[in-house]
């Protein structure tokens, strides 16, 4: 791995949108966890220790919390896909991997999770 990349990973955000295809589903806001990681170039700001010399992440969270809670799509699938797609707007990130999660999505099970990424995990 090439030094001069740091990882971050913002970790189980928690939102709520319209996410689904019941019509139950369409009339009531459920809960998503999202976990987005990404690697970039963090030598400057490790050396100066300034916001402006590194990624601003909170910048994007807010952004994804935005765009997420006024969505409406029917798959977990679309979301992800957009989520990644914010992500991704930014050439700076490396290694982007995304991951939504639909707690107790099916019957039985914890959650339904859709992940996207440049590298299969």
């Amino acid at each position: 791995m090439n030094n001069k990349l740091m990882q971050i990973e913002i970790k189980n955000l928690r939102l709520r949108t319209i996410i689904g295809a019941n019509d139950w589903e369409r009339k009531v806001l459920q809960d998503i966890v999202i976990t987005i990681k990404f690697k970039f170039d963090s030598s400057k700001a490790e050396l100066s220790d300034k916001l402006e010399d590194t990624f601003n992440y909170k910048v994007l969270t807010k952004r994804i919390v935005k765009e997420v809670e006024a969505s409406k799509f029917n798959l977990l699938e679309s979301l992800a896909g957009m989520v990644y797609s914010i992500v991704k707007e930014h050439d700076e990130l490396h290694d982007v991997y995304v991951h939504v999660e639909k707690p107790h999505a099916l019957r039985f099970c914890d959650n339904v999770i859709a992940s996207k990424s440049d590298n299969y995990e």
